[in-house]
């Protein structure tokens, strides 16, 4: 299978991450090791978690998601194998944010719940402004300098801070982020191309965009208010879809899998591989046979006509 650089980074990646947030969550722990076998087994490499996976479910106080990938590294072996992504920054029981000494609590963590001694990717969940970015830079710079950390990436930053975290790693010479974390699909555009695009672009980060079929509404699964029932944990999320470009996306999507005989969320996720400025789109599976969307749309290419249908529906 294909592999892309992050960013400037020694780091390689797949052309589709897999999304960890389902693990001990929405997939069981015993589905969670069947899906990270088949994904080995199949190439996709990559695992993106957080430290907060899956805190928002019923008795869970995050590190879930973590737990199990550690726990089946250290069944299966293969460390060097795999490529490890996960996140700091969300509220936690004990901290949260982008302070230099929560950053070195939790990256511990992390790195006990996943069994490793490193992370290959360690990112800001989100934006801190009350802590200085010198101060998180220099945690980070701390954490590569021990072994702890090989490449540190942003997630959730607007374009002006995402500028300003860089200058102030070249101005102090710390660590870069090497990647972005952005929220951007078919139908949530403008959130990324209008100015981080152009910050990721110049400053070759790689792009790995999450949400990246909007929660399963590009899947095609849910088409109208009856449809929302079938997941009680999707549902309500893909609501503000059924209306505006949504419906139009869905039927670009569903035209051009007829004329490729394959699915609308394989195309949707053709559509971000193909894009010049993403690195890998993040996906997640909770079921098995969810899997062969993923494995496919990693060798599904668009014609030019075909990305172009697709642009002008969701534009």
């Amino acid at each position: 299978m294909e592999q892309r650089q992050l960013g400037l980074s020694e780091i390689v990646v797949p052309p589709l991450v897999f999304g960890g947030n389902v693990f001990d969550w929405s997939a069981d722990k015993a589905t969670s090791f069947k899906l990270l076998d088949a994904l080995v087994e199949a190439g996709l490499t990559a695992i993106d978690t957080a430290d907060v996976y899956s805190r928002w479910a019923p008795g869970h106080q995050g590190g879930e998601s973590e737990t199990v990938i550690g726990e089946w590294l250290a069944s299966r072996g293969g460390r060097d194998k795999v490529v490890i992504m996960t996140k700091v920054g969300m509220d936690m029981p004990e901290g949260g944010g982008l302070s230099a000494a929560w950053i070195k609590t939790s990256v511990d963590h992390s790195l006990k719940r996943l069994q490793t001694d490193v992370i290959d990717l360690y990112q800001s969940h989100k934006d801190d402004e009350k802590t200085p970015l010198e101060e998180t830079l220099g945690a980070y710079a701390d954490l590569i300098k021990a072994g702890k950390v090989r490449a540190i990436g942003a997630s959730n930053y607007t374009a002006p801070r995402l500028k300003e975290a860089l200058a102030v790693s070249d101005a102090h010479g710390l660590p870069r982020y090497v990647s972005l974390q952005p929220h951007y699909n078919l139908v949530e555009r403008p959130l990324f191309e209008d100015g981080l695009e152009a910050v990721c672009v110049s400053e070759k980060l790689g792009v790995i965009p999450y949400f990246s079929l909007a929660a399963g509404f590009l899947s095609g699964k849910y088409r109208s208010e009856a449809d929302l029932g079938k997941s009680a944990q999707r549902g309500q999320g893909v609501a503000k879809y059924l209306t505006g470009r949504g419906p139009k996306v869905l039927a670009a999507l569903d035209t051009v899998a007829a004329e490729t005989r394959t699915t609308p969320a394989q195309v949707a996720l053709a559509w971000l591989i193909a894009r010049p400025s993403i690195t890998a789109p993040i996906a997640s599976a909770s079921r098995m046979e969810q899997m062969d969307d993923l494995v496919k749309a990693c060798s599904l290419s668009l014609s030019h006509a075909q990305l172009a249908e697709l642009d002008s529906a969701s534009a």
